[in-house]
């Protein structure tokens, strides 16, 4: 009996015994018989059979698994020829090795010293497409897409753009959503065309969306996002963002969380919702998406809210050169949030923003450095921002930086035609600082001729934009008819503005030109009110006058302890006057009857 069920099996062909195995492999707890037979046929050769056994140790499906032997059992059926094998042996080329871990072998075990003869890397892009090639040209639909996409974005030396749109064109003919994706982005990676002008590439990817392809989803919301190819439309952006965000895309995730931020049509700000997607997004890697949830954090608007997590985003972030993170994490250090203040933290994460071109970390770099002075900034640790190819470039901010260090010696470098020209540059953009510095240089003549009714000119327009320092400037030169006509009046108004905003120096000259002696009725009453003001702000010159006007009852009853007091602070401000009002006084207490 057992020789006679021997010659009945042995009789049974290759294929059928094929055929049972793969049957035995799927059915549960005769897997591991399955997989028994499958490698004797491996091992006779069949290549159907080799194909099987690979992706049978890839699973763990009837044996442990084993990525090693994994991928050399699909090696062998690719080198035979086994399409699905090619196709499979090209996607897995195209990322890290199975399990790839820090201690060089990964979690699966994937050493690479037991790569399969004839592969020198992982990953190998360009070897992936020589076998996407063979698959393609076997006639596998998906593996056409793969081949058509790696001829589009692939290494330089297999790039062919009119063979990837034709590769694309055969996959999406034969009903593959991967072919409509790589159509449309066969066209997107083409140079010198903006993303969305070929209507065709732009309906291959709205099928490849509604087929539920989640990076072609997440695509066609970018272009309605941008406006690219299809019109500019947030609710249908939304929408396709969150359902590749559902499936894992991560740039989808951020961008789906960000416009969460911002109120929709018909739809309010959900800031909760937002954060979910964005942890999603940060976590996986996305530095927008990171810089988002510090932003939350920082703003109270966080489900949990706390600045030492503003810090841990934003960190994370900057570690991906983020420049707006980078700037953020330099305030925190800066004033003690989230951490311990730490100048050196703020001033390296400040430098870093700065590096990476955001402006308004340029603008606070450059008043720190000049704050230190020019002996603290040529130190050998001090390091400058190169403002000059933003400033060459045209932007204005950059310019006036660039200005100022070339002004103050900041890095060591003193140049003040250069830094006149570029001040100017900068004015003439409307910075308002620019404006004003640039009034000053034209009134002294420094780095440029020196040019009073400029000056005089330059100086009211950065007035006329709400600069204190401006305001005080221009009413000077009104009151002296500097640059134009003498303007009391006029004078009198800018001063307000400027004391409005705390110029202590501009309260002393209204107290001054109200005291008379100004093309103006005196109003003693009103001159008091300013002293005391500029006084008790730390004016040394309005204690002096405060004290004499108490002293002599110029606008009211006379106080001498009040004013001996405001006089000693104005003398301890370097007042000398002071000190003679203060001996003056005390020289007619002692001869008091």
């Amino acid at each position: 009996m057992r020789k006679f069920l021997s010659g009945l099996l042995g009789g049974i062909t290759p294929a059928a015994r094929f055929r049972h195995a793969c049957r035995l492999l799927e059915h549960e707890g005769r897997s591991a018989q399955g997989f028994a037979l499958l490698g004797r046929l491996a091992r006779g050769g069949m290549v159907a059979a080799q194909y099987q056994v690979a992706r049978a140790y890839l699973d763990g499906n009837g044996v442990p698994r084993s990525p090693v032997e994994g991928v050399r059992w699909m090696h062998v059926a690719a080198c035979a020829g086994h399409v699905e094998a090619c196709f499979s042996l090209a996607l897995m080329l195209l990322v890290d090795p199975p399990g790839r871990g820090g201690d060089h072998r990964g979690a699966d075990g994937l050493l690479p010293v037991a790569w399969p003869e004839g592969i020198d890397q992982w990953p190998d892009p360009a070897a992936a497409t020589g076998w996407a090639r063979q698959a393609a040209e076997g006639g596998l639909p998906d593996a056409q897409a793969l081949y058509g996409y790696l001829l589009a974005t692939g290494p330089q030396s297999v790039r062919d753009p009119q063979a990837a749109r034709m590769w694309c064109e055969r996959a999406a003919q034969a009903g593959c959503p991967q072919g409509d994706l790589g159509l449309a982005v066969t066209h997107f990676a083409a140079s010198g065309q903006m993303p969305g002008s070929d209507p065709d590439a732009v309906a291959a990817l709205i099928r490849a969306a509604e087929s539920g392809l989640p990076t072609a989803q997440y695509m066609l919301g970018l272009l309605h996002d941008r406006g690219w190819g299809l019109p500019l439309d947030m609710a249908q952006a939304e929408q396709w963002y969150a359902r590749a965000a559902v499936q894992g895309v991560r740039p989808a995730q951020a961008r789906y969380g960000a416009l969460l931020l911002k109120d929709g049509d018909g739809r309010p700000r959900n800031a909760m919702t937002a954060e979910t997607w964005l942890r999603r997004a940060a976590l996986a890697g996305d530095r927008e998406a990171a810089a988002l949830l510090g932003d939350l954090h920082v703003h109270g608007e966080a489900a949990l809210p706390g600045d030492h997590e503003a810090m841990i985003w934003y960190r994370r972030a900057a570690a991906q050169d983020h420049a707006v993170a980078c700037r953020m994490l330099a305030l925190l250090y800066m004033h003690g949030r989230g951490a311990a203040a730490d100048p050196v933290q703020a001033r390296h994460w400040l430098e870093r923003a700065a590096e990476l071109g955001d402006v308004a970390a340029m603008t606070d770099l450059a008043a720190s450095l000049v704050a230190r002075g020019r002996e603290a900034c040529s130190a050998p640790d001090a390091r400058l921002p190169d403002f000059m190819p933003a400033a060459r470039a045209g932007d204005p901010v950059a310019a006036f930086n660039l200005a100022v260090c070339l002004h103050d010696g900041v890095g060591g470098v003193t140049d003040p035609a250069q830094a006149a020209s570029w001040m100017e540059r900068a004015a003439r953009a409307g910075v308002v600082n620019a404006e004003y510095w640039y009034g000053r240089m034209l009134l002294k003549g420094d780095g440029v001729t020196a040019d009073p009714d400029q000056a005089r000119r330059w100086l009211e327009r950065a007035a006329g934009h709400g600069l204190a320092e401006a305001c005080v400037a221009a009413a000077q030169l009104r009151l002296e008819g500097l640059g134009g006509p003498r303007d009391h009046a006029g004078a009198l108004a800018l001063y307000h503005r400027a004391a409005r905003m705390g110029r202590v120096e501009a309260m002393f000259s209204l107290g001054a030109m109200y005291g008379g002696g100004h093309d103006l009725p005196p109003d003693r009453t009103q001159a008091l009110h300013w002293f005391t003001q500029g006084a008790e702000g730390g004016n040394a010159l309005s204690q002096f006058m405060l004290g004499r006007y108490l002293a002599r009852g110029l606008a009211g009853p006379v106080d001498r302890a009040r004013a001996r007091y405001w006089l000693e602070q104005a003398a301890a401000g370097g007042v000398r006057a002071a000190r003679d009002e203060l001996d003056h006084m005390t020289h007619a207490d002692e001869h008091a009857p």
